[in-house]
């Protein structure tokens, strides 16, 4: 396990002009249509070399793409990044009900599908692990590399209320900003969803997905994360066959969010890395 250099960085934006979703003039809407549903994604805007890995952005539960924004912004000028809102959320068209893990999986490779992506490098945080690993056990060669950023659902405390009460915890050290987003959205799903949503969360066990994983895979834990504690985050990075663990100093569940100059730091070179380098890099250094 390594540490990644401390610091928290200022607002989303930065001092870019921002757009009409919020995201920065390096980013631009992109629409697609995938089982007769509109889906929206935020995509950089400059192409790059067409050589560069492209990543995908994949958000978590209770929350749309908005709070991906200041990693695409930074990981833009050298990569080909996507931030797709999945259905239900953020500007995403609604579909007629919850899909399961294994749903949301296959959703996303359609949604590759239609926006020409072959391969890809996926980031998910939290729930979002859940939808990166399990596509990439069912899809192996549409992932070259994974990124898992507080992954859940931690199989010793993987029941409602204990998940719950860790969610409440982490409410209290994430920043205002974030909580904001995560309100609005909240909103947006509605009661009755986010209830069925939280039976998929629960219903799906990551750790049984983590030894099937092939490619190189980056477990990112905040320092201060409850949903994704020390102990789980270093038996998550154990499980996989390839697998490193770095912490983020000061910073809780959404690490990527409170702190991009640090995690990007950790991202870029683990993305930009050649397979083989990456794969001899990532086994002895597991935690």
């Amino acid at each position: 396990m390594t540490a990644a250099p401390p610091g928290k960085q200022g607002k989303e934006g930065g001092n870019r002009a921002v757009g009409r979703h919020g995201q920065a003039g390096v980013l631009r809407d992109h629409w697609t249509v995938v089982d007769g549903l509109r889906l929206y994604a935020r995509a950089s805007r400059v192409q790059t070399d067409p050589a560069a890995p492209t990543v995908v952005l994949v958000h978590g539960a209770f929350i749309s793409s908005r709070y991906m924004v200041p990693v695409a912004q930074r990981l833009a000028d050298r990569f080909t990044v996507y931030a797709p809102d999945l259905p239900g959320y953020g500007n995403s068209g609604r579909s007629a009900r919850i899909p399961s893990v294994a749903g949301y999986a296959d959703i996303l490779t359609r949604w590759m599908d239609a926006v020409g992506i072959a391969r890809a490098a996926l980031i998910g945080n939290s729930f979002g692990c859940q939808i990166v690993a399990n596509l990439a056990v069912r899809y192996p060669e549409r992932v070259t590399r994974a990124i898992l950023v507080g992954p859940t659902v931690d199989p010793a405390h993987h029941t409602l209320v204990q998940q719950g009460a860790r969610l409440l915890l982490d409410g209290t050290r994430e920043p205002p900003r974030y909580l904001r987003l995560l309100l609005g959205d909240c909103l947006k799903i509605g009661l009755r969803e986010g209830v069925q949503l939280a039976r998929v969360v629960l219903a799906d066990h990551i750790e049984y997905n983590l030894p099937l994983l092939s490619m190189p895979t980056l477990v990112v834990r905040g320092e201060r994360d409850p949903l994704a504690p020390q102990r789980w985050a270093e038996e998550a990075t154990r499980l996989l066959p390839s697998g490193r663990l770095v912490v983020i100093p000061r910073v809780a569940h959404v690490a990527h969010y409170d702190a991009p100059d640090a995690f990007v730091a950790i991202a870029r070179p683990f993305l930009a890395a050649a397979p083989e380098v990456q794969a001899e890099r990532n086994s002895p250094s597991r935690s």
